[in-house]
């Protein structure tokens, strides 16, 4: 099997949520060119803005303040990588982007998280908790690099 063949078998979940978080992600879109992937966001609004890159769902917005929301959100995201079972799950954030990070490991993906270049002081609270299992987990200041472990700093996406 060549190269190629592996690279084209790999299936990735792109993960963000609408706005800035989508805007970071798609910045980095030559790591997965040529590879297939599909995409989850949190609104309708970027469908089409991401359809070029494959099938594209949309799992609604959610935070702490909306348990119900979180579940909604958890159970539609678990739905998806069971049917699509990728193998890599890259996400900018947020909520879901997390939950799809942690479903994702469940099922035996690799997981790459990019942290917002808006979190000056701290990593993102979901980044908080991806960061224990993401298989790499980058920030977008050196200094945040330097204060939490198994955080990496390559430089910005913006």
């Amino acid at each position: 099997m060549s190269d190629n063949d592996t690279q084209n078998q790999l299936r990735i979940c792109l993960a963000a949520s609408a706005g800035g978080h989508i805007s970071q992600l798609l910045k980095l879109a030559e790591s997965w060119n040529g590879y297939e992937t599909f995409c989850v966001t949190t609104t309708e609004v970027v469908r089409d803005k991401l359809s070029k890159l494959g099938e594209v769902y949309v799992v609604g917005e959610c935070n702490r303040q909306h348990p119900m929301k979180v579940v909604t959100v958890l159970l539609r995201c678990g739905r998806i990588i069971f049917k699509e079972k990728p193998d890599v799950v890259i996400s900018t954030g947020a909520a879901a982007g997390g939950m799809l990070c942690f479903l994702g490991k469940i099922t035996g993906a690799k997981v790459v998280w990019v942290d917002s270049i808006t979190n000056v002081e701290r990593i993102s609270l979901s980044g908080r908790m991806v960061r224990y299992i993401a298989d790499l987990f980058l920030v977008q200041w050196p200094e945040l690099a330097g204060r939490y472990n198994r955080v990496e700093f390559v430089g910005t996406v913006v």
